[in-house]
């Protein structure tokens, strides 16, 4: 009886830390170059394997499993959708990379494009921290010749054309997506060496921008059926609680 509560109570948490997955996706449908995260579960082993009291596959009492866990979170690397904004200050990455920015002494990847000008002409996200150019150094325009630019700020290789001049953006991309680690919304952090997109590779949509890549209906569907799960499993622990509760009393009477 004991062992079904530790069960039920496995299964529950389990299913709370999906719903807190799945509850920060739907928090970022709106966030540009947001990548979605989903829960990996895995059959737990029954506490005597898992304190080396026994082994897998032994045949014993302990070999009956433990539960459900959930092993880690992953990330989702697909791209969102590319969409007009007709905002000049934004871009859009197309294919492979990620831009650069400057926080701190680190250097974060991120798809998001939502850039912002400063009035002294410095180009940051809405964080404020600066986006660097191909040379890892901060962008800047002259702020005059950006207050008669006609047109549109950037190019489609991802270049600031303000002043007549062509400052390409940092796009790179880390050897392996394996090696980026969340940081924050929309950013990452890479653990090992990222690389500049050749030129002739690089492809960039101005006045655009990449859009969440959490689809809100497939977030709700799958909170939907976690939230049953989870209910399920404390259903569970009550009516095992009852049943317990009711053979204690029993024996209690009959003693």
């Amino acid at each position: 009886m004991v062992y079904g509560l530790y069960i039920s109570a496995e299964g529950a948490q389990a299913q709370s830390r999906r719903l807190e997955v799945i509850a920060n996706n739907l928090a970022n449908v709106n966030t540009p170059g947001f990548k979605s995260e989903f829960a990996i579960l895995e059959a737990r082993d029954s506490e005597a394997i898992n304190e080396y009291l026994d082994s897998p596959g032994s045949g014993s009492i302990n070999n009956i499993g433990g539960g459900v866990m959930v092993r880690e979170t992953k990330t989702s690397f697909e791209p969102g959708p590319i969409t007009p904004t007709g905002n000049r200050e934004d871009l859009a990455i197309r294919g492979d990379g990620y831009f650069q920015v400057q926080y701190g002494d680190q250097v974060l990847l991120t798809r998001g494009g939502n850039f912002l000008f400063t009035p002294e002409g410095n180009l940051t996200t809405q964080e404020g921290y600066p986006v660097l150019g191909i040379d890892g150094t901060p962008i800047q325009v002259d702020p005059e010749a950006k207050a008669v630019q006609p047109g549109e700020y950037f190019n489609d290789r991802g270049e600031v054309i303000i002043g007549g001049e062509a400052i390409p953006l940092g796009i790179a991309r880390p050897q392996s997506n394996a090696d980026l680690v969340k940081f924050g919304k929309n950013f990452f952090r890479s653990l090992g060496p990222v690389n500049q997109i050749p030129e002739e590779e690089r492809s960039a949509a101005p006045g655009m921008l990449e859009r969440s890549a959490a689809n809100p209906i497939t977030e709700m569907m799958a909170m939907i059926e976690t939230t049953r799960a989870y209910e399920s499993n404390v259903n569970m622990i009550k009516t095992q609680d009852e049943a317990l509760g009711n053979l204690l009393g029993r024996v209690l009477r009959q003693s």
